[in-house]
């Protein structure tokens, strides 16, 4: 079973790299949050997946449901909030467009192999807590970056901000702020989502490690 978590955590990993590879030659990319966690969800699905072949160390559990919870994230942006994809405009693999691979197939596919190849029961209560640092760093690197570069950005017409709702130029601060308080208690919530799944499900893993 370790043999089949490795090949089902490995595949994830490319569907990450396929999704992410547009922003090696176009480092504005790199803005998207999604592109982001998307990149850092492979790297850790590659450690994990060859941990699980050649039965080696494992990623350490708070890594592990750190970017399970920004997978969720990234589900929930995609379905709720992101418009349509234009096949005219996004390159597809596998005749499926990778936006789709790293918004959609690879954090459901995250969120399956938390709950069928995971052990559980091993995170504790702060983790929901401290998971959430990403947040506010990826909010002041935006910020940050929007003001060094006022039309480098990623969206049309160089907009610094890549994502409507943060982008302050057209919001301003106080719908901003109203905005990015939104956001943390919704993170918040799938945090403590992801931590009382893991407290429900049994210790060892469903299907093996």
């Amino acid at each position: 079973m370790g043999f089949i978590a490795g090949l089902w955590r490995l595949a994830i990993a490319a569907m990450c790299f396929v999704g992410t590879y547009e922003a090696w030659g176009r480092p504005e990319f790199w803005t998207y949050f999604t592109f982001q966690t998307g990149f850092a969800l492979g790297v850790v699905m590659l450690w994990a997946g060859a941990a699980s072949i050649l039965r080696g160390v494992q990623p350490p559990a708070w890594l592990k449901g750190c970017l399970t919870l920004y997978a969720v994230v990234t589900a929930v942006v995609a379905f709720l909030l992101m418009p349509p994809d234009d096949p005219a405009y996004v390159p597809q693999v596998l005749g499926v467009m990778t936006n789709t691979w790293l918004h959609r197939v690879a954090p459901i596919m995250a969120v399956v192999d938390f709950i069928a190849f995971d052990p559980h029961r091993r995170f504790r209560w702060h983790y929901m807590f401290s998971w959430l640092i990403y947040f506010p760093a990826y909010l002041a690197f935006v910020l940050v970056r929007a003001a060094m570069l006022p039309t480098g950005g990623p969206a049309a017409g160089g907009n610094p901000y890549p994502y409507t709702f943060i982008d302050l130029n057209v919001l301003g601060w106080t719908r901003f702020g109203m905005n990015c308080g939104k956001l943390a208690v919704g993170f918040l919530a799938l945090s403590l989502l992801v931590f009382v799944v893991d407290r429900i499900l049994p210790p060892k893993p469903l299907l093996g490690r």
